[in-house]
C-alpha cells in the first residue's frame, strides 16, 4: 500500500532531500557498467540490488542526520518501451522491473522512516528519447507511450510518479494526463540549456504555464534537473505566479553545457561546497524551493553540503 499518495508531505512548507546523480555515481565512481545509462538493470541480480540499497542508504543517512524528509526516486529513468527494448525487456519485463524497483524502495522506507524523516517513494519516468535532444512526440502520443510505466507504478506502493529530464512541453503534457487518468500524483522536472531555455527554445515559464493550461494543472508540482544553477537562475523570477508551482531543484555539479557533458569521458564533480552555497542563495531568493537534490556529477557529498548550507 502506498503511504502518501493522497497527501504528499513535500507539498507542505518543509525541506525535503533527494538523491544525487545515480548513474554518474555508479558508472564513474563505482565502475558499474550501465548500458544506455540504465540503472534499472541492477534490479535483476542480488548483487545489483545490494549496490542500489547501499547507494540509497547514504542519502537516507543524510536525511536522518538533518531531520529532513526524503524522496526516494526509483532507478527506472530508462525503464520505458524504447529503451527497454534496447536492453532486451518486453512489456511484461518492464512491468516486472518497475514493480521490483518500488519494492526495493518500500523496503528501505520500512527500515529507515521516522517521524522526523518521512520517506516518499517516487516511480521515476524518463523521456522517451535523449534528455538532451528535442522531443519528437505530440501530447496524445506521449500519454499513450508513458501510460504503461505509470500503470505499473499505480499497482505498487509508490506514492507518486516523477518525470525527470523532460525538455519538451508536449511530452510533459502527455505524462501529466496519463498520471491523472491512473490517479497517480506526478511531478514534472524540466531540463534547460545554458541560456535557461528548453532545447527547442521555449522558456521555462512558457513550458510550465503550457502544461498547466493543457492539463488543468494536473501535476502536483514542477522541478528543474540536469542543469547547473548558473544555467537556470536567469529563468527564475520571484514575482511571477508560475514560480509557485516550482518547488524543487536537482542540479548538475558541472557548469558545462549538455553538449560538453555528452562528449566528456571523465566526470566533472564540480565543487560540493560551492553548490551548497548556490542552493542557499536560491532558497533565500525563492523560499518556495523545498526539494533539494542533485543530478549528473553529484553524489552524497554534494547533497550533504546542500543540507548543511540550507540548514
Amino acid at each position: 500500500m502506498s503511504r502518501y499518495r493522497a497527501d504528499l508531505p513535500q507539498l507542505k512548507p518543509c525541506l525535503f532531500v533527494s538523491d544525487g546523480g545515480m548513474e554518474t555515481t555508479l558508472i564513474f565512481q563505482e565502475g558499474v557498467h550501465l548500458p544506455h545509462f540504465a540503472s534499472f538493470i541492477l534490479l535483476d541480480s542480488e548483487e545489483g540490488r545490494a549496490r542500489l540499497r547501499a547507494y540509497y542508504e547514504r542519502y537516507l543517512a543524510i536525511a536522518r542526520r538533518h531531520r529532513r524528509g526524503i524522496i526516494l526516486d526509483s532507478p527506472t529513468w530508462r525503464a520505458n518501451r524504447d529503451w527497454g527494448a534496447k536492453l532486451g525487456f518486453d512489456a511484461a519485463g518492464l512491468k516486472r522491473i518497475n514493480a521490483l524497483a518500488i519494492e526495493l524502495l518500500d523496503s528501505l522506507r520500512k527500515d529507515w522512516e521516522t517521524e522526523q524523516t518521512p520517506i516518499v517513494v517516487a516511480g521515476v519516468i524518463g523521456p522517451r528519447g535523449d534528455g538532451y535532444a528535442a522531443g519528437r512526440m505530440g501530447a496524445r502520443e506521449a500519454e499513450d507511450y508513458h501510460a504503461p510505466q505509470i500503470a505499473a507504478f499505480a499497482d505498487t506502493a509508490a506514492d507518486m510518479v516523477a518525470a525527470y529530464t523532460l525538455n519538451d512541453a508536449e511530452e510533459a503534457i502527455g505524462v501529466a494526463r496519463a498520471a491523472r487518468a491512473l490517479e497517480m500524483p506526478c511531478s514534472i522536472s524540466f531540463t534547460v540549456e545554458t541560456d535557461g531555455r528548453l532545447v527547442a527554445g521555449r522558456s521555462l515559464r512558457e513550458a510550465v504555464e503550457m502544461v498547466d493550461r493543457e492539463t488543468d494543472a494536473a501535476p502536483a508540482y514542477y522541478m528543474i534537473n540536469c542543469a547547473h544553477p548558473t544555467h537556470f537562475e536567469q529563468a527564475l523570477s520571484a514575482d511571477e505566479p508560475w514560480m509557485k508551482r516550482l518547488i524543487g531543484v536537482k542540479a548538475n555539479a558541472s557548469m558545462k553545457s549538455h553538449a560538453e557533458l555528452d562528449e566528456s569521458e571523465t566526470l566533472d564533480s564540480g565543487d560540493p561546497i560551492d553548490l551548497g552555497r548556490r542552493y542557499r542563495k536560491l532558497r533565500e531568493t525563492y523560499p518556495g524551493l523545498r526539494i533539494l537534490g542533485g543530478c549528473c556529477g553529484t553524489d552524497d557529498r554534494h547533497v550533504a553540503a546542500i543540507c548543511e548550507a540550507c540548514d
